[in-house]
């Protein structure tokens, strides 16, 4: 069987990766770095875990109300400027984060950084789809995930460091700064994105939003990407508690657990993506899927263990969980027409926000926490609600994959059959 051309990257998709995967770590930082401060927040602002699971929802919560009320408006403007006008936003929100000396302050303001923050990735995504090819996508995406491993390498550690110096406030005014100088360059530097425009055929927004809800292709990769978050908003919310309280670590040796974490994570990412351009994706997705699920029954069972222990099996579970998150996207990706991509990608983040916020709920009500010291209780239940959600997964993505094929397929009928005089067709899906 023939292998997938792979196609190289311009200067300017180059420098599209980046800035994109730049965009990225501010925001998976802005939500990542609760759950190293989930102990330090819980005993600062005195909430309970069902507290802080709410705190971690209320943004996945926003975040699924402004992704569907934006998917209709997705596909009616310049991609560059809703990506600026959604940063700003999630900026101004992680400000208010810094500001925030409550409990209900901070609810707030994680409210208000989902409303802006939650659509940026389905932004992002969209312009990908729109900009590379689809036997590209996996490479662009193993980069921009490593937007995920940077903030373990570098933003986690760096912020606790700073939380532990001057208090956590300035762990959100260091993602604001930065930010800021991320914003400037996609300003002067980022080209408009409006090749969608042109096949625009519906001026209403809710019409375009509802024929894009109804579409039952679409339906598909709805369900399968919003399970895809139910792992991370179950688990990761009382990670630095579970570490603490249960295996016993100290607030000190976190920042080293997420820093080997990432450092794997970023050789990992590239190879991934490499291998979802060159091998079956859905197989590829249900390997990582397999390995996830025993990783995670281990870790959320583990007793009092050393250091080096905790980091390996991390190490390992994160692959799983990486091996997962690119070939599903990139097969998600494959399913919406172009005119109907900022809408599609916009539900899909939505739903996956609001699947992600009550996996957070759900958590929180099934770990308890006697006091502000003691061990957590049922976290392994989490371990195991967690694999069959992974297992579900795989049956949703099996399905997806089989429609993209198809879908491929007979594109690649149409090209053959198109007359020797006719200009070359470009497929990018």
């Amino acid at each position: 069987m023939n292998q997938p051309r792979i196609l190289a990257f311009t200067g300017y998709q180059k420098f599209l990766i980046a800035i994109l995967a730049l965009l990225q770590f501010t925001v998976i930082l802005d939500f990542m770095v609760l759950s190293p401060l989930g102990d330090i927040l819980m005993k600062t602002l005195n909430m309970t875990p069902s507290g802080f699971g709410l705190v971690v929802s209320s943004y996945a919560f926003s975040a699924g109300a402004s992704g569907i009320l934006a998917a209709g408006f997705a596909d009616k403007y310049d991609r560059k400027k809703l990506l600026l006008f959604f940063y700003v936003g999630f900026i101004a929100g992680t400000f208010f984060c810094a500001m925030a000396n409550s409990f209900e302050m901070l609810l707030a303001a994680r409210i208000i950084t989902g409303l802006f923050g939650g659509v940026i990735g389905s932004i992002s995504m969209a312009i990908v789809a729109d900009l590379f090819a689809i036997n590209q996508r996996g490479r662009v995406m193993g980069f921009i995930q490593m937007a995920f491993a940077a903030s373990q390498v570098l933003g986690i550690p760096i912020g606790l460091y700073f939380a532990n110096l001057w208090g956590w406030h300035a762990v959100f005014l260091m993602i604001v700064l930065l930010a800021i100088l991320i914003g400037i360059a996609v300003l002067l530097r980022m080209q408009p994105v409006t090749k969608h425009l042109a096949l625009q055929s519906d001026d209403n927004a809710f019409r375009h939003l509802w024929n894009a809800l109804a579409n039952k292709t679409y339906q598909t990769g709805y369900l399968a990407v919003a399970f895809l978050s139910i792992g991370g908003f179950m688990l990761m919310p009382f990670g630095s508690a579970y570490l603490i309280n249960n295996i016993h670590l100290q607030q000190a040796q976190l920042p080293l657990i997420f820093l080997v974490s990432g450092l794997s994570s970023i050789i990992i990412m590239p190879v991934i993506g490499r291998l979802s351009d060159r091998v079956n994706k859905f197989w590829l997705f249900t390997g990582g899927s397999m390995l996830a699920i025993v990783m995670v029954i281990i870790y959320t069972n583990i007793p009092p263990i050393p250091l080096w222990e905790v980091a390996v099996i991390n190490v390992i579970m994160f692959m799983g969980i990486m091996s997962r998150m690119i070939p599903a996207n990139i097969l998600s990706s494959g399913l919406p027409d172009m005119k109907d991509r900022g809408a599609y990608m916009s539900i899909t983040s939505s739903l996956q926000q609001m699947a992600g916020g009550v996996a957070a709920v759900g958590a929180g009500l099934i770990v308890t926490q006697a006091g502000k010291s003691s061990p957590l209780a049922h976290y392994n239940v989490l371990g195991y609600v967690v694999s069959i959600a992974f297992l579900a997964c795989i049956y949703f993505v099996y399905r997806m994959n089989e429609l993209v094929t198809k879908r491929s397929r007979e594109a690649s009928i149409v090209v053959s059959t198109e007359p020797a005089d006719s200009p070359p067709l470009v497929i990018t899906d």
